[in-house]
C-alpha cells in the first residue's frame, strides 16, 4: 500500500512540474509579446540585429560564467532526476494498477447493488453490499410428496469467497451459475445478461470487500494470498459457534458441530453442499448427499485411504479433470477450506465423515 502512495504521489509530482513547465511558456509568450508591440515602428533602432552587443570583456566574463551555471545546475538536475526516476518508476506503475483495480472495482459494485439502485441485485440474496451472507427465494420439490414449495434458501457470504474458491473457480460460478441452487447463470457464455468485462469487474468488486487474511508470506496481498488464514476474532467465532453446538446438545461431536455450522450463512459448511435441504432449513440425513456428494456407507474410506488422504483434498479443494484420492475425479466444484479452517478442525470434520 505504501508503494502505491508513493506511485500516486509522484504522479501527482509529475502532473505539477508539467503544469509549471506550461505556465512558465505562456508567462514567456506573453513577456515576448509584451516586448515586440514596443518595437513597432522603431524596427532600425531596436531591430535585434542593430542593438549593441557585448563586448569581448562581457561575452567572456559574466555571461558566460552565467551560461556555464545554468548549464552545470541542468546538468545537477538530469543527474538527480534520473534515479529518483527509476527508483519511484515501479511504485508509479503500482499506484497506476491500484487506481486501476479501484475503478473496476468501483463499477463491480454497481453492477452488485440491488436492482432499485440499477444493479443486478447480487446484494439482494448475499446480505447488502458487504455480502455477509442472506437468503433468495427460490422453489423445490418435496422428495416425498412432489409437491412444489416456496423456501427462503440461504445465500453464503461472499466477503470470504476468495478464501474457497482461486479467482477462475468465482468467475466459472458467476458465468454459468450453481445447478439446483438459486445462484442462476450471470455470463453471456452460460446464458446470462454480462459480458466477460462486467464479470472481471464484479470479481474485482468482490475482492475488494474480502476480509483480510492474516500470515500471508511477505509482499503478498492480504485479500488473496493464498497461505493466509481467517482473521483471529472469525476464527475465534467458528470455535465458539462449534463448541456452543456441542454443550447445547446440537451435535454429538466438535466434528459434527463444524460439519453443520451455519456461522456466516453457511460460508463454512460441509452441509451445505452435503445434506439435502440444509440450504433451506429443511435438513435431511446428514451427509447423504445434495449438490456434493453421499458421504454416508462408507464411501469416504473408499475414495480415501487414510484421514491424511482426505485432510490434504479437504484444505486444497478440488481441480476441474486433476485425479485425488482412489479414483476420484475433480469437477472444481468442491472449494478448499485450508484458509478458513485449520488443521485440527479439519481433523475433526474428516473423523466425523468417515463415521458416518
Amino acid at each position: 500500500m505504501s508503494g502505491a502512495l508513493i506511485g500516486l504521489s509522484t504522479t501527482t509530482i509529475g502532473i505539477i512540474g508539467f503544469l509549471i513547465v506550461i505556465l512558465g511558456w505562456i508567462l514567456y509568450g506573453f513577456a515576448n509579446l509584451i516586448s515586440g508591440r514596443a518595437e513597432v515602428g522603431s524596427e532600425i533602432e531596436l531591430a535585434p540585429n542593430r542593438k549593441e552587443c557585448y563586448d569581448d570583456e562581457t561575452l567572456e566574463g559574466p555571461r558566460l560564467e552565467r551560461v556555464q551555471l545554468i548549464g552545470v545546475l541542468l546538468l545537477a538536475l538530469i543527474v538527480i532526476a534520473l534515479p529518483l526516476y527509476w527508483i519511484f518508476e515501479p511504485d508509479r506503475q503500482a499506484g497506476a494498477q491500484e487506481g486501476w483495480d479501484n475503478r473496476h472495482a468501483s463499477w463491480g459494485s454497481q453492477l452488485f447493488e440491488p436492482t432499485a439502485e440499477g444493479g443486478f441485485n447480487c446484494a439482494g440474496c448475499h446480505g447488502g453490499m458487504a455480502a455477509v451472507g442472506g437468503e433468495a427465494p427460490f422453489t423445490v420439490t418435496n422428495p416425498v410428496t412432489q409437491e412444489v414449495e416456496a423456501v427462503n434458501w440461504k445465500a453464503p457470504a461472499l466477503n470470504t469467497v476468495f478464501y474457497r474458491f482461486d479467482e477462475d473457480e468465482v468467475r466459472f460460478i458467476l458465468n454459468y451459475g450453481r445447478p439446483f441452487s438459486p445462484m442462476s447463470p450471470w455470463g453471456l457464455v452460460g446464458g446470462g445478461p454480462m459480458n466477460a468485462q462486467q464479470i472481471d469487474n464484479l470479481i474485482a468488486y468482490m475482492k475488494s470487500i474480502q476480509i483480510p487474511r492474516e500470515d500471508c508470506g511477505e509482499g503478498e496481498d492480504p485479500l488473496t494470498c493464498d497461505l493466509g488464514h481467517l482473521p483471529g476474532d472469525l476464527q475465534a467465532d467458528i470455535e465458539a459457534a462449534a463448541l456452543k453446538a456441542v454443550d447445547d446438545g446440537e451435535a454429538e461431536s466438535y466434528g459434527e458441530a463444524l460439519f453443520n455450522l451455519e456461522l456466516g450463512s453457511g460460508a463454512y459448511s460441509c452441509a451445505r453442499c452435503h445434506t439435502l435441504g440444509w440450504s433451506y432449513d429443511q435438513p435431511g440425513v446428514a451427509g447423504q448427499g445434495a449438490y456434493g456428494w453421499n458421504l454416508t456407507g462408507g464411501s469416504t474410506n473408499a475414495h480415501f485411504a487414510s484421514e491424511a488422504d482426505m485432510v490434504s483434498f479437504i484444505k486444497s479443494g478440488s481441480e476441474n479433470g486433476k485425479l485425488y484420492g482412489l479414483n476420484g475425479q475433480g469437477s472444481g466444484r468442491m472449494p478448499g477450506f485450508g484458509s478458513l479452517l485449520t488443521d485440527a478442525q479439519i481433523e475433526a470434520v474428516v473423523e466425523y465423515v468417515r463415521s458416518l
